[in-house]
């Protein structure tokens, strides 16, 4: 059995320096003796520098090679100097391996640097991800653009089937969301109207909110809860599995096979999704102003014609390519981001949603004050 007595670290102090020395044959099972008698001089180390005498050691474990670098990287990190000496043989090999491999960076991090320091660095970690998001936006395009000079290279199939995917099996809870949507803002909306006895004007307010903001916004709204999402998911998982590193082995390009296909369906599905989100939340506005306010389906439509301009109609169909392209692209670029853990794909995931929703909405306030100021 090894003899723990034998092996012992020699502390010496001269001048401005203190001498670590390893004296005796160590192994992983008096590591424990070492460390303790380092803890030892450490807290009591007050000098500017530090040398290791690594003469006697002719053999070094990587626990104890560990454990010296550890030292070293503390010691430099207080602005101590450091200097190791008479390392031989297996044990500079060892200790060189230990340095290499090693990350200490999180252990000796400040704790705390004050709030200017927190709010540059998530300034600049903030900066970076947009930047690697602008990159990859401008690789897209640049498929894009690309691939309308090459359509018999386009993979037309696969967009169908995101078309199916992502926009005809989304047409239910659109308009079923939308029809209640409908509902709900007539009903609220009609009791104020009452009190003033114009119950007419409820077509106004319905017919413009909806064509114009309510049925644009709520659809993209579905879609990137639903569809941006998937796509995260789906692209965070073949990036675990490796599917695009094989793809990209096989000499195909992942942003023609995947991406394209995918933002193209949503930029075709979305107008069609706003057209059909804006018949039913007519019909469930009609159908309470019918209930409530006893206005015949007929007043209705024809007091629509009259009122609504078909230019509303227009601008709501126009935002939809937009927030397809927004939602497709945050949820791809999230699916990208995906590390290899399934927590990951989870929090990726979650990003898309909340990204895709919040971008939705800064581009329709965007075009609201653009349409507005234009008088459109």
């Amino acid at each position: 059995m090894l003899d723990k007595r034998k092996v012992a670290l020699v502390v010496t102090h001269e001048k401005d320096a203190v001498h670590f020395k390893i004296e005796g044959e160590p192994a992983i099972q008096c590591l424990d003796v070492i460390e303790k008698q380092l803890k030892n001089a450490v807290k009591r180390l007050n000098t500017k520098s530090v040398v290791w005498d690594l003469s006697c050691v002719k053999k070094l474990d990587s626990a104890l090679a560990l454990l010296i670098v550890k030292e070293i990287e503390r010691a430099k990190n207080s602005d101590i100097e450091v200097l190791v000496t008479g390392m031989q043989g297996d044990a500079q090999k060892m200790l060189h391996m230990a340095k290499d491999h090693a990350h200490f960076e999180s252990e000796f991090a400040p704790k705390e640097q004050g709030l200017f320091y927190d709010v540059g660095a998530d300034t600049l970690v903030r900066l970076k991800s947009l930047n690697a998001f602008f990159a990859f936006f401008g690789q897209m395009s640049m498929v894009f653009l690309h691939s309308l000079y090459r359509l018999k290279m386009f993979r037309w199939k696969e967009t169908l089937f995101e078309v199916y995917e992502s926009g005809i099996k989304a047409l239910p809870i659109v308009m079923l969301t939308m029809f209640l949507v409908g509902i709900v803002v007539a009903y609220q909306s009609s009791t104020q109207l009452k009190i003033y006895g114009a119950n007419i004007f409820i077509v106004d307010m319905l017919g413009i909110s909806i064509l114009r903001e309510l049925a644009p916004m709520l659809a993209a709204i579905i879609i990137a809860g639903r569809s941006g999402s998937s796509y995260a998911a789906q692209i965070g998982v073949m990036k675990i599995t490796e599917e695009l590193d094989a793809m990209r082995t096989m000499g195909f390009d992942p942003y023609a096979f995947l991406v394209l296909p995918r933002m193209m369906a949503l930029m075709l599905m979305m107008p069609i999704l706003i057209f059909f989100a804006d018949i039913t939340g007519i019909i469930g506005g009609m159908l309470i102003a019918k209930v409530d306010l006893g206005l015949s389906p007929t007043l209705f439509v024809e007091r629509f014609i009259q009122v609504v301009h078909v230019k509303h109609f227009w601008i709501g169909l126009f935002k939809g390519p937009f927030f397809a392209v927004l939602i497709a692209t945050i949820g791809i670029y999230r699916g990208l981001q995906v590390k290899n853990d399934t927590q990951s794909i989870g929090f990726n995931t979650t990003k898309a949603v909340v990204e895709s929703i919040f971008a939705v909405i800064i581009c329709d306030a965007f075009f609201s004050i653009i349409f507005t100021n234009m008088g459109f």
